[in-house]
């Protein structure tokens, strides 16, 4: 049996599991207490030079790309050897779930967006863009600070281009648990070691065109049509990753036990009638796909939406003020 039929996204193809990388990156750049995600918000509301911050963030997220590239071939090399069960598969699917869960659970009583950064810190002291115990860094990885900015007398002074590029390199370590669906679930799929490096890639030019979106399309539409304030955009984006990671976790996690206990589930398939590929059938893998990406994530926006109106946070256009609120588990 083939890795892709064993882990269950036959029916997607090569095409398919691209596509899920790019649309994991979509919804990684949304992520509100991801390092990328403040960068390109900040400037969308006006804080700073909109021209200079869209060119830093974009030149971030370049840097961000490169890295998540060399991510997956290295994790394609890793564990598509051993991904050759489906007992192994499965136990992957239940530690994702978990890891999911944990992170969506993280941020329902933080506020913040889980991520483990020891490789990521070590780096920026070895390139010196962090000193060793600087404060400013431990910021940036609490998601406090903006890490487009260098930790020198002023902080809001926008660092060297070349820096941003470096930057968003070394950001890319913190991984988090959309990179570990990445390496754990698409990159050992590709057809060769030539093709293994392309999820992470397409995840960091869908992060890149979050960005984008988030700050010129999706925030101002926010705060102009549903008259949402900066806190109340940010609350939407947090519940949306809330739905996705501990709802869409725990599904893995299901998804996983189930394969374990019944291996013949991902032989099997339903015909649609649809004369397209990746859309003629429909396996577990693309099920999976459409429950935490398509339905948790819309879930999630109209929750938030709803919420972010009910406790205020709405623009002063609205005739009213706003204030700041975690994010918790009514969401």
């Amino acid at each position: 049996m083939e890795l892709s039929q064993i882990i269950g996204l036959s029916s997607m193809g090569l095409a398919g599991l691209l596509l899920v990388s790019y649309i994991l990156g979509l919804l990684h750049g949304a992520t509100p207490d991801e390092h990328t995600w403040p960068i390109t918000f900040s400037y969308s509301v006006g804080t700073f030079s909109t021209r200079g911050g869209a060119k830093a963030g974009l030149v971030f997220s370049s840097g961000f790309t490169l890295q998540r590239a060399i991510l997956t071939e290295l994790a394609y090399f890793a564990l598509a050897s051993i991904l050759e069960s489906s007992l192994a598969f499965g136990a992957v699917y239940i530690v994702v779930g978990i890891v999911m869960l944990v992170a969506g659970l993280y941020i329902a009583s933080r506020g913040k967006y889980l991520h483990w950064h020891y490789i990521e810190g070590k780096l920026g002291v070895a390139l010196g863009i962090h000193r060793k115990g600087s404060e400013a860094q431990k910021r940036e990885f609490e998601h406090e600070a903006n890490p487009v900015f260098s930790e020198v007398e002023d902080l809001t002074k926008p660092v060297p281009v070349k820096l941003a590029f470096l930057h968003g390199l070394v950001a890319g370590w913190g991984i988090g648990a959309y990179a570990l669906i990445l390496m754990t679930v698409v990159a050992p799929a590709m057809p060769g070691p030539l093709f293994a490096w392309i999820p992470g890639a397409l995840f960091g030019v869908g992060t890149m065109t979050m960005q984008v979106l988030w700050g010129a399309g999706f925030a101002r539409w926010l705060t102009s049509m549903k008259h949402l304030s900066r806190e109340g955009v940010a609350l939407v984006g947090k519940t949306i990753t809330y739905y996705v990671l501990t709802y869409g976790g725990i599904v893995f996690a299901v998804a996983g036990a189930a394969i374990i206990a019944f291996p013949q589930l991902l032989n099997i398939s339903l015909p649609t009638g649809i004369g397209i590929p990746n859309l003629d059938a429909i396996d577990i893998g693309f099920i999976l796909v459409i429950v935490t990406v398509a339905v948790l994530g819309f879930v999630g926006y109209s929750a938030g939406v709803r919420r972010a109106r009910a406790l205020g946070l709405v623009s002063e256009a609205a005739g009213t003020g706003s204030r700041s609120v975690p994010i918790s588990k009514s969401t």
